[in-house]
């Protein structure tokens, strides 16, 4: 069965929440904003492009800070409003040069810092 993008379930904006997953230890690693064409170039590619809501631009996870994110497997929830990308990431995933968006924890009302930036 091929894929056609157009059965994705994108929002009144456009876009479709994409989390990101390392291929190997399983950690989700973030979530960003994709759009049809976002995703057909991600496919294309092979290399990770978003959506940047704030700049309203695509944004190739990477292209400025080498922090890319090579696509292994794209997987489409059961809803179809919601994209798993299966990813190699090199270096860190988030902008404050963390491996992982996810870096605090919240328990028993306490906020915790789970990781420190990446040193380069």
């Amino acid at each position: 069965m091929s894929f056609d993008v157009e059965t994705l379930k994108f929002d009144d904006k456009g876009l479709i929440p994409a989390i990101a997953q390392d291929e190997v230890s399983g950690e989700v690693l973030m979530m960003a904003w994709m759009n049809a064409e976002a995703v057909k170039q991600t496919l294309e590619t092979r290399r990770v492009t978003y959506w940047s809501r704030s700049r309203k631009s695509f944004w190739v996870k990477g292209e400025t800070s080498g922090h890319t994110q090579e696509l292994i497997d794209m997987r489409i929830d059961c809803d179809r409003d919601c994209i798993l990308v299966i990813i190699k990431q090199v270096g860190a995933a988030c902008h404050t040069n963390r491996r992982s968006c996810f870096y605090t924890s919240v328990t028993d009302g306490v906020e915790t810092e789970l990781m420190k930036p990446m040193v380069d």
